[in-house]
């Protein structure tokens, strides 16, 4: 009887650890994906911060080009590590906006002098419900948005180098 109470929880570790070990070759595809691609961006309208004029539906479904909104925040690491990269998109000619989630101006302010602002607009969502919205499962997030506001790709995670030509391809497709 002693023993089989020192079994069960260690058969119940093993069998936790085997579910956590069969996860972790599961594709990116696996993450939760937006239930938003191919439908309207939500209406929102959000202040501006940082110098930046602010971001709203009207400004995504205007009739211009497509552009890509980046969901970050100044407390995400991973946000810092793709900075480069939403610059050379910048660089690139992709217009990117922002939309800086549970999150204050000064703390954005600071994040953009320390890791540069490729931002064209930045919204401030301090209570994170267009991150909700846009179906993100976190920060950072990128979505290509067509000239209608209609939502064409999103990005999972931070942008790496290998990324940003997959970006741009997928703003030209959404032309």
């Amino acid at each position: 009887m002693k023993r089989l109470f020192w079994l069960l929880p260690l058969l119940g570790f093993a069998a936790l650890l085997a579910l956590m070990a069969g996860n972790l070759g599961k594709p990116t595809e696996a993450v939760i994906v937006s239930h938003m691609i191919g439908k309207p961006v939500p209406d929102f309208a959000f202040e501006g911060t940082a110098g930046a004029q602010g971001l709203s539906r009207v400004d995504l479904a205007a009739g211009g080009p497509p552009v890509l909104v980046n969901v970050f925040a100044s407390w995400c690491l991973p946000c810092a590590v793709e900075a480069p990269q939403l610059q050379a998109l910048a660089d690139n000619g992709a217009i990117v906006h922002g939309i800086a989630v549970r999150d204050t101006a000064a703390n954005v302010a600071g994040f953009l002098g320390k890791h540069g602002n490729p931002f064209t607009r930045i919204g401030m969502d301090v209570q994170g419900r267009m991150m909700l919205a846009l179906g993100a499962s976190g920060v950072p997030e990128t979505y290509v948005i067509d000239g209608k506001g209609i939502i064409r790709f999103q990005h999972l995670g931070e942008i790496r180098a290998d990324h940003v030509p997959i970006l741009l391809a997928e703003l030209e497709k959404a032309k």
